[in-house]
């Protein structure tokens, strides 16, 4: 399940659980509660898609800055996603097929299980050298719930 959808979820139950208690002693019918609730998850919902589309924008802006940068998403591979603390993470290596040392800036999408995309951060691995590999640690910029998995959105060498 989604984070997301969990945390909207949870939101829903506490809404519920708040309004029923307090509408006791007021004019709120069953159905304005339930109204309310589905307020409250939908805001929760929104705030999250927020996250992600902050991230998208901002992984972006990073890339946007490599000038002369060559695409090198063929370059780049994850491995696989783990927890850390609260944060996910994933390994990435990439290997220089060119003669000259380069630096690499990946974009990396951290999915749910069903595709969806929850986080975009960028890590850069510097300094590798022609013909060899070096590898990075990316780490999502807030809680995933711990199923995301981890691809190479885009990969610029330079």
């Amino acid at each position: 399940m989604k984070k997301t959808a969990r945390t909207a979820g949870a939101l829903a139950v506490a809404a519920l659980l708040a309004l029923s208690a307090t509408a006791c002693g007021s004019d709120d019918t069953p159905s304005s509660a339930a109204s309310k609730a589905k307020d409250a998850v939908a805001s929760a919902t929104a705030k999250a898609g927020e996250a992600v589309a902050s991230a998208t924008a901002a992984a972006s802006s990073k890339m946007a800055e490599i000038k002369d940068g060559a695409d090198a998403k063929g370059d780049v591979k994850a491995g696989d996603t783990k927890t850390d603390g609260d944060r996910s993470t994933v390994e990435l290596t990439a290997t220089n097929s060119t003669d000259k040392t380069a630096d690499y800036t990946v974009t990396v999408n951290f999915k749910d299980k069903g595709g969806n995309l929850l986080d975009v951060t960028v890590m850069n691995i510097d300094g590798v050298e022609a013909g060899k590999s070096k590898s990075g640690t990316a780490r999502s910029n807030r809680d995933l719930g711990g199923d995301a998995t981890a691809e190479v959105g885009q990969a610029l060498r330079h």
